[in-house]
């Protein structure tokens, strides 16, 4: 005495419907009628479904079962991309979990790109925004010589240029100006490929620049702005060739 389609897809652990549409593609045999007219499955269905319902937990595609069970090179071949696949994202959940751990840790970490949440608490909010900003346009190349930047000690002038009211005097702006102009060369000597944002972007220039336009503007008041635009002509009057977007870390 056999079992009924709904008897053998209790035992598999599926469903009657996914039993039917397994013998309308032919995975499935379908077995002899009884003389009630009724389907009656044997062990070997039981033992075919439960081989299909195993390789496809596993992730293979109904269409590559076959080819999997024949265990030929196409079936070694179909193993080894979806042993890749698993591998890839087994890696992204556990960078999401090392992500959101440094959240938990630290909310400042959600404003700034994942491999920079070790500075979160090094810098002031407004530049975490500007970074987070600048991921979306920036080569990982330009992102990791950011980084390198950003990880050298802050001195004085970068708490005084975060510091900079709104209404700071113009001979102030200047000065500050000034004492920015030999840093600003430093960075673009130890890091060029921050100087030109053409390079840098993996975006359209004229996409790249308004991002890094908007950005200063949104998160820098009018004497930061004003500041940076005096560091850029002092740095233009020298040899014409540094851009705003130089200057990230003010």
């Amino acid at each position: 005495m056999g079992w009924s389609t709904r008897q053998l897809a209790e035992l598999a652990g599926t469903t009657t419907k996914t039993v039917r549409h397994y013998h309308e593609i032919g995975l499935l045999e379908e077995p002899e009628r009884a003389s009630n007219g009724y389907k009656r499955y044997g062990v070997g269905h039981l033992v075919r479904l439960l081989r299909i319902r195993r390789l496809t937990d596993l992730g293979v595609a109904l269409a590559d079962v076959p080819s999997v069970e024949n265990g030929d090179e196409r079936a070694r071949r179909i193993l080894r991309d979806l042993d890749a696949e698993l591998a890839a994202d087994i890696e992204r959940r556990q960078r999401m979990r090392r992500e959101l751990a440094a959240v938990m840790e630290n909310r400042a970490a959600l404003d700034m790109p994942p491999d920079f949440r070790t500075l979160a608490d090094d810098l002031p909010e407004a530049q975490r925004s500007l970074l987070l900003a600048y991921s979306s346009i920036l080569t990982p190349v330009a992102m990791a010589a950011l980084q390198e930047q950003l990880s050298g000690p802050r001195g004085d002038l970068d708490a005084e240029f975060a510091a900079l009211g709104e209404d700071a005097p113009d001979d102030v702006r200047q000065r500050l100006a000034e004492r920015m102009v030999p840093e600003v060369r430093r960075q673009q000597e130890d890091h060029p490929c921050l100087a030109d944002l053409g390079s840098s972007s993996h975006r359209e220039t004229a996409v790249a620049e308004s991002v890094v336009v908007h950005a200063l503007v949104e998160f820098h008041n009018r004497a930061h702005l004003d500041v940076l635009r005096r560091v850029h002509a002092i740095l233009s009057e020298d040899d014409g060739t540094v851009g705003e977007n130089n200057e990230t870390r003010g």
